[in-house]
């Protein structure tokens, strides 16, 4: 009994050096991309990845001929471990570099940082090459106070207490669902989809009726749906043929470019929330902050 502990606690630790090349070709859709950012070889990757779906008994990528697409459960099991895995690198990187000069930590949403955020880090990189940025996931504001993060990006209205703010962009938020759910489900008006399973995201429980009242319905009665801890986990979930979920359409331009997601309605949410890049108040920020807030205001005005 002994040896099936401890093979239990070593199989729910896979070797790290798999975990990240899996999330490398996660966030690029692409071995070869990923290979680059490693900088290891395409062949080195497909070998980590390997190992990761042999240890773990789950396909993780879908292979057709070059193109690699990730499964829904790597998706999932992505935004579940990235957090984790980017914890144990800025962990190492405090330990190995005590005295952090040139670095910056920045609090995130998640499924911004996965969708929005990560793939244009490489681009600050080019552009500042000095500058080294930790990303943290956080679903919810928090004290500044309590926690050491230069700024953060946040989702809401302008009034983070003790904090300074500036405006990225806002968001437009869309009902969508998968094409197989739809040609079961034929939808003409937005009263059409009160029957069915609305997916909802757990930091906006009221977003449906904003979008109901958005579509003159201001009264609809609106049942009971799952609900999911970020965006993508939703988008997921539609994407598999769960309902009909609202998402900023931003965050989810590759499934809609491919189809895997589509809107069966012509309404959006255009709300007054926006996203923010906060800091705190007060604080002697140095050069490598106001590069990173430059950079970051020049990609939210294209967004935009």
């Amino acid at each position: 009994m002994p040896n099936d502990h401890h093979d239990v606690h070593r199989r729910e630790l896979p070797p790290l050096p798999a975990l990240a090349s899996f999330l490398a070709a996660v966030e690029t859709s692409s071995f070869s991309r990923a290979a680059q950012r490693m900088a290891l070889t395409q062949s080195a990757i497909s070998r980590q990845i390997a190992l990761l779906e042999d240890w773990l008994g789950v396909p993780l990528f879908e292979r057709r001929g070059r193109r690699v697409t990730p499964t829904p459960a790597a998706l999932a099991y992505a935004e579940a471990v990235g957090p984790a895995v980017e914890k144990l690198r800025s962990a190492t990187r405090r330990l190995l570099t005590p005295v952090a000069d040139r670095a910056l930590t920045i609090a995130t949403l998640p499924s911004f940082g996965m969708r929005w955020l990560a793939p244009r880090l490489p681009g600050l990189s080019a552009r500042h090459p000095e500058l080294l940025v930790n990303i943290a996931a956080r679903s919810y504001p928090f004290d500044f106070a309590e926690e050491r993060f230069d700024a953060a990006i946040h989702f809401g209205l302008p009034d983070w207490a003790g904090a300074d703010h500036a405006l990225l962009f806002h968001e437009d938020v869309v009902a969508v669902c998968s094409p197989d759910w739809l040609a079961r489900h034929p939808v003409a008006t937005p009263a059409d989809l009160l029957p069915h399973a609305l997916l909802s995201l757990e930091a906006r429980p009221d977003a449906w009726a904003r979008w109901f009242a958005a579509a003159g319905m201001a009264d609809a009665a609106i049942g009971d749906g799952p609900v999911y801890e970020h965006f993508l986990m939703l988008a997921h979930a539609a994407a598999a043929g769960m309902g009909v979920a609202l998402i900023p359409s931003f965050l989810i331009r590759p499934e809609l470019a491919s189809g895997a997601l589509v809107t069966p309605l012509d309404v959006a949410l255009h709300a007054s929330e926006a996203y923010y890049l906060v800091w705190p108040r007060g604080g002697s920020h140095s050069p490598l902050f106001e590069r990173f807030r430059a950079w970051l205001l020049d990609e939210a005005r294209a967004e935009a």
